[in-house]
């Protein structure tokens, strides 16, 4: 657990300093500007952060699910071998995926001006600019991977509803408390990454505005690094 802990640690910190510190920045010097490179940067360390931090706290679902579900096999089925596998897994997907959505996103013509309603380089803010008939494959993309982000969170559910069956048949309530307190934070941090991620991915631009965007982006890009910890 605390391998997996350090490793999303290094996450949390990555992603939080792709986006809080030119914010900070922009709000010092009273300017919203970053460069075209900037931006493609911005947007890939954040979503290559993003993406693998949810990957790890998929595997950390499992992890927690084997140590507490099937403690005699934990030596078994997650060796020092296998964690570092499954971490070194985690890493490159999201940097496949953020090089993927990197060079989709930028790849699109601009036309309808720079500047983003949001306090970093957001892909649906950047699809906005777009041409409409332009950004359907980038848009595409970004449905397949919450599609993806929906299956993992349906596995962490089932492997938490595992662990809830046995946490409840253990026999000390100090040990149930004891299992409770482990599992609940990350939990509740998942539950937000993906809710929040998934509206501010997904929702119709209807009921899209400034906001609205930027209460979103925070709740799933500065809250949930903070609050695991």
């Amino acid at each position: 657990m605390y391998f997996f802990l350090l490793n999303l640690a290094l996450l949390d910190l990555g992603s939080i300093s792709t986006t809080v510190p030119k914010s900070m920045a922009n709000s010092l010097w009273d300017t919203r500007a970053i460069s075209y490179s900037g931006c493609a940067a911005q947007l890939f360390f954040f979503f290559f952060c993003a993406t693998a931090e949810y990957s790890l706290l998929t595997i950390m679902s499992y992890d927690r699910y084997v140590a507490i579900c099937k403690p005699l096999h934990y030596g078994t089925l997650l060796g020092s071998k296998a964690c570092v596998h499954m971490a070194a897994a985690a890493w490159a997907t999201g940097f496949l995926y953020a090089l993927l959505h990197t060079a989709n996103t930028f790849s699109l013509p601009l036309c309808k001006g720079n500047a983003l309603d949001q306090f970093f380089c957001e892909i649906p803010q950047i699809l906005k600019l777009s041409c409409s008939q332009s950004y359907s494959r980038e848009a595409g993309l970004l449905v397949v991977s919450v599609c993806l982000g929906f299956g993992c969170f349906v596995f962490i559910v089932v492997s938490y509803v595992q662990i809830l069956r046995a946490v409840l048949r253990i026999p000390s309530e100090q040990g149930r408390h004891k299992a409770f307190a482990t599992c609940l934070p990350h939990l509740a941090v998942v539950s937000l990454f993906v809710s929040t991620g998934m509206f501010a991915h997904l929702k119709p631009p209807s009921i899209s505005s400034p906001s609205l965007d930027l209460v979103v982006s925070v709740l799933y890009s500065v809250v949930p690094p903070t609050g695991e910890k």
